[in-house]
């Protein structure tokens, strides 16, 4: 057989039997109460593997999120840092330095102190 041939057959791996379908998803309604219920039980876990494990019997196989916040919570979050992104507030901050440590931007120990107590710290007198 020819190493074309052989590669081939390598490639193309061993036949499989037909791919099984995916059954549809199983869809449940709860009552606000009962879902907020079942939210603080999973305890940051996601909830249709909490859900799962609890009816099966089975362990967890999903894991804690991160945040361990709603989802609610979590789009929030996402959006209020998309906004500050879009601000170029980071870009500004970034473009003021540069000013400052090249000597473009002169600054005096009160234009310091100032900034100092806006970001809640003291003036190196001051401490």
């Amino acid at each position: 057989m020819p190493l074309s041939e052989d590669f081939g057959i390598a490639a193309r791996g061993s036949p499989s039997p037909t791919p099984r379908k995916r059954q549809p998803p199983f869809g449940l309604r709860l009552t606000v109460e009962e879902r907020e219920r079942l939210e603080r039980e999973a305890a940051g876990l996601p909830l249709g593997a909490y859900i799962k494990s609890r009816v099966l019997g089975t362990p967890v196989l999903g894991r804690a999120r991160r945040s361990g916040l709603p989802v609610a919570d979590r789009e929030a979050h996402a959006q209020a840092v998309a906004l500050l992104g879009r601000s170029r507030l980071a870009s500004n901050l970034n473009q003021l330095a540069r000013a400052v440590h090249i000597g473009v931007l002169p600054t005096t120990p009160e234009t310091e102190a100032e900034l100092l107590r806006a970001l809640g710290l003291q003036a190196e007198g001051g401490r």
